[in-house]
């Protein structure tokens, strides 16, 4: 249910509407939350697409992140790129003309995120990107033009590291509009370090720490594809079992659509889960000795833990966790995966650097200084 929103004019205070739509969304948008209600000058409230429309990927999120109710849930649920987009645009328009907003709110790279950026670009409503200037260089992936569109329709652009800034100077926008602030989704992590630690989910499952591995595949680079898909699923054949798998929906489809299914669980010491709520999930993640991926934020994530991370892409749009933490890119490649292993045998694999422990403080802080300094200055209806 949404609840009721009091007009603005009656609030006398900005309006600031961050919209959310998939799981890594949520992690994301929680500490902007609690950033904002400290500043008496806005109003905050969310805006929840529906993109991710499982109670599992979505609902228990907002309660494990204390994420207030949103105050529209535009429930568009799944479909084909341009059909999501097109509904969430439809949606999110209506949503925009009710609540009147000073600023859009839009975080990372997903349809939700270029859908609301354009809907309030074409109301002359500003737009904040969270997570602006990420780039793979890798046009087959779906994330890289939501990221490129997103970016250049953009007032205010938030960058998680230096790459970023480079990449948004490259491509010609105003440096004015771009802020170094850190991984927002760092933030998250460490507020909940304390939860995290006392979760040990690995034992409910009967694992000790570091002596299990831990997969997420969902891309579709990997998913989509029935001989990319097994390709993968062969590849988990290769790492020290047991091996947890929490499966994505997307996956799952793919997995029995191309009758894969019985070949994964045929893998010796695979446990397969639902997906896992938040807290569950990065609790496995600190116990894991080793993370499958080919998730971008799990590269972060991976990397303040000190877990190594082989990530089964070709590329990568953070590439301070492969310089700088403990992401290594291995494709689909068995050689380079074998490689990596080896490397973890003999105490090689490579340790995360200091400074990615300092990239996750204060950014939510950062982010709302800067958007009410831009509101107050009088931009909020400024192309």
């Amino acid at each position: 249910m949404s609840r009721e929103i009091v007009s603005r004019s009656d609030s006398g205070r900005y309006r600031v509407v961050t919209v959310v739509g998939a799981r890594p969304n949520f992690m994301k948008a929680a500490p902007i939350e609690r950033a904002l209600f400290s500043r008496p000058a806005v109003e905050h409230l969310l805006v929840h697409t529906g993109q991710h429309y499982d109670q599992a990927m979505s609902s228990v999120f907002f309660e494990e992140l204390g994420l207030r109710e949103p105050a529209r849930h535009l429930g568009v649920g799944s479909g084909r790129h341009g059909e999501m987009t097109g509904k969430i645009m439809i949606a999110f328009e209506q949503a925009c003309l009710e609540l009147e907003p000073d600023l859009v709110v839009v975080v990372g790279d997903v349809n939700s995120t270029v859908a609301a950026a354009l809907v309030a670009r074409k109301l002359f409503v500003p737009v904040a990107h969270v997570e602006a200037g990420l780039r793979s260089f890798d046009e087959s992936m779906p994330e890289e033009h939501n990221r490129r569109l997103t970016d250049h329709l953009s007032n205010l652009l938030f960058a998680s590291e230096p790459s970023a800034v480079t990449n948004l100077n490259r491509e010609g926008i105003d440096s004015d509009r771009v802020h170094l602030v850190g991984d927002i989704m760092l933030e998250t992590l460490q507020g909940f370090l304390p939860r995290i630690r006392e979760r040990r989910r690995w034992e409910e499952l009967g694992l000790a720490k570091g002596c299990y591995s831990l997969a997420t595949i969902h891309r579709p680079s990997n998913v989509d594809d029935p001989r990319s898909l097994e390709e993968t699923v062969r590849l988990l054949r290769l790492v020290p079992g047991p091996t947890v798998f929490p499966v994505h929906p997307r996956t799952v489809a793919s997995l029995e659509k191309f009758g894969l299914t019985g070949l994964l669980h045929d893998i010796p010491g695979m446990v397969t889960l639902a997906p896992e709520p938040y807290l569950e999930f990065v609790s496995l993640l600190e116990g894991a000795r080793v993370v499958i991926t080919d998730s971008g934020s799990i590269q972060a994530e991976a990397s303040l833990f000190d877990v190594p991370c082989l990530v089964c892409r070709e590329n990568t749009e953070r590439p301070i966790y492969v310089e700088q933490g403990t992401t290594e890119l291995v494709g689909r490649d068995v050689e380079k995966f074998r490689e990596a292993f080896e490397k973890m045998a003999s105490g090689q694999f490579k340790k995360s650097a200091p400074m990615v422990s300092t990239l996750g403080l204060h950014v939510a802080e950062k982010i709302a200084e800067i958007m009410v300094d831009y509101l107050t200055a009088g931009h909020k209806s400024s192309l």
